[in-house]
Parts: C-alpha cells; structure tokens; sequence
C-alpha cells in the first residue's frame, strides 16, 4: 500500500466530526424537519394516522422499550427464572 492510500485510509478511519445534518444543533434540525413535514402535507404525500395506527405503534413502542419483558415473563408463572439463561432463581 503506498503511503498515499495510507494516509487516506487512516484520516478515514480516524475522523470521527459531526457532518451535514448531524453537526446542526437540534434546533436548526428540528427546524428544517418541520419544514419537510409541512412541504409533504401540502403536496399530499404526507402520512397521516388512523388512531388504530398510533394504537398499535405506541403498543410496539411500548414492548421494544422494556425489552419484551411483559412478553416473556407472562409464561414463567411466577418462578422467577433468569431470562437469558432459563434457569430458575436460587439454582
């Protein structure tokens, strides 16, 4: 590898900025978001929700954010077992 490619492959890997939309402060994003949102309402393109759609997104929203814990722990019935490695408490 000559030591132009080097040079190339280390500033790459190396560089960790901010750049484009991520290194705007989350006002100036918000901002231009808003703008977005507000040119596809007027084109039409915009999605709305149904209440049954928000329903269903707040309820996947809900189990992603507890991890799935009220999934799974329903079906232990109380024993207490260890999620990842299946065996009971106290064994």
């Amino acid at each position: 590898m000559t030591d132009l490619v080097k040079d190339r492959t280390m500033n790459n890997a190396e560089r960790k900025e901010r750049r484009g939309f991520a290194s705007m402060s989350p006002e100036k994003q918000r901002e231009i978001a808003s703008k977005g949102g507000r040119a596809a309402h007027q084109k039409g393109t915009a999605h709305e929700w149904t209440s049954e759609e928000a329903r269903s997104a707040g309820r996947k929203g809900g189990q992603i954010s507890r991890g799935g814990r009220g999934r799974l722990d329903a079906g232990l019935d109380g024993a207490g077992a260890d999620q990842a490695t299946g065996i009971a408490a106290g064994e």
